[in-house]
């Protein structure tokens, strides 16, 4: 059947009687109530508040604010950078750093050991250039529409990269791909859904797919996933995990960011159904299906996430330096929120694992906000565990690569 329905109510901000008001910044608030109806069995007060940190500068006072467990320490790895993105790391200690705006590929290095990199270069120019993995000595870049492979020289610089499809969908909201490779040896690509809640034009819109090493036979493998930018293997248990973006404009406290078991074929409900079951009151599902009836058919949430936080770049964790009870958790960066009225996420967390199931979240990078929270000084994206046991984090509203290591 078919997946995606838009009800008349999603266009939230077009609805008449919605309520708005805002200062010079743009922080502000507006709402409307969604009357319950026989078609629309919920009754629901559709709010939100926008409000944006301001941005400051990473100053070394305000890094040595910075928050981590005991025995860590952090950083500036790089800075000045422009705007990097997603991190992956090779074993011979080369980072690359993708830019979007600017189009490019950077590579780090950290050539005398001493947490800081001295090198810095472009090595690939590609418009959009955003999801990065390593796969046989190749580096795979994904774009809105296309990926390309380039290989890896001896000295971390690339090869010509080589286009192998242009046939992923066209951005919208949420243009930013991903893409790694998995146990089996195909290649997954993140595709994000194109609104907050409607119908999609395409059906490759709000999945992950497959596709062949070369870009071929590009095929669904889960849906209704409105925007799963971090995901990856458990690297004792091969179970792919991924951390989904929750809907925005059902208040402060909805819908909360979900991590989710992703298995082929299944569907985890976006638009209709979020969080534990619960019906989104701004769609109505498909044809003459009930929200019951689609709940039944949906795959929810292992474990959720304060709503709005913004799920980034997933890690799991196999190097060498931190801990061993690290061994096998996950970070994830939370970007931040702007639809809500006391902002959250701006850090880095864990996600312990026990046995190979998540057991919880906790803090593991924090402090990105300051002025009483009324600014901040980095919104987190990509994430990569360097070649000696160290996490690395991007910002790129401040042009900065963070390092995290631990010392007994």
């Amino acid at each position: 059947m078919m997946r995606k329905g838009l009800y008349p109510i999603a266009l939230f901000m077009l609805i008449i009687g919605a309520v708005w008001s805002c200062s010079d910044d743009e922080d502000g608030f507006w709402s409307s109530i969604v009357p319950e109806t026989e078609e629309n069995p919920t009754q629901s007060q559709i709010a939100g508040y926008v409000f944006k940190p301001a941005l400051e500068p990473a100053t070394d006072e305000h890094v040595q604010q910075l928050t981590v467990p005991n025995g860590f320490t952090v950083q500036k790895f790089a800075e000045d950078l422009g705007k990097p993105r997603i991190l992956v790391a090779t074993e011979e200690g080369y980072i690359y750093a993708s830019d979007r705006d600017a189009g490019i590929v950077m590579l780090l290095e950290d050539t005398d050991g001493d947490g800081v990199a001295d090198r810095q270069e472009t090595v690939a120019e590609l418009k959009s250039a955003h999801g990065l993995t390593i796969h046989e000595n190749q580096l795979y870049i994904v774009t809105i529409k296309e990926v390309y492979a380039a290989d890896i020289n001896a000295d971390g610089t690339l090869g010509e990269p080589q286009l192998l499809t242009d046939e992923l969908p066209d951005g919208g909201q949420h243009p930013n791909r991903t893409i790694a490779f998995g146990p089996d040896g195909l290649m997954y690509i993140t595709i994000g859904s194109t609104c907050n809640a409607c119908e999609e034009p395409n059906e490759l819109h709000a999945t992950i797919v497959t596709a062949n090493a070369d870009g071929s036979n590009i095929e669904i493998y889960a849906e209704g996933l409105r925007n799963t930018v971090g995901f990856g293997w458990h690297p004792q248990t091969g179970e792919l995990w991924g951390m989904d973006h929750g809907i925005d404009w059902l208040g402060d406290t909805e819908q909360k960011e979900e991590l989710n078991r992703i298995t082929e074929g299944a569907d985890y409900g976006w638009p209709y159904i979020f969080g534990e079951g619960k019906y989104n009151p701004g769609t109505r599902p498909p044809g003459d299906t009930t929200y019951q009836e689609y709940l039944e058919l949906s795959t929810l949430p292992v474990l959720t996430y304060t709503a709005h936080a913004a799920p980034m770049e997933m890690e799991f964790y196999t190097g060498s330096m931190f801990p061993e009870e690290y061994s096998g958790d996950a970070f994830v960066a939370m970007r931040g929120s702007w639809n809500r009225s006391n902002p959250v996420g701006y850090n880095v967390v864990r996600i312990r694992y026990e046995n190979g199931e998540p057991a919880g979240f906790e803090d593991f990078l924090s402090d990105f906000l300051v002025n009483g929270n009324r600014g901040h000084f980095g919104r987190l994206v990509g994430l990569a565990t360097h070649a000696d046991g160290s996490l690395l984090v991007s910002d790129d509203t401040n042009g900065v690569i963070y390092r995290v290591s631990y010392q007994q």
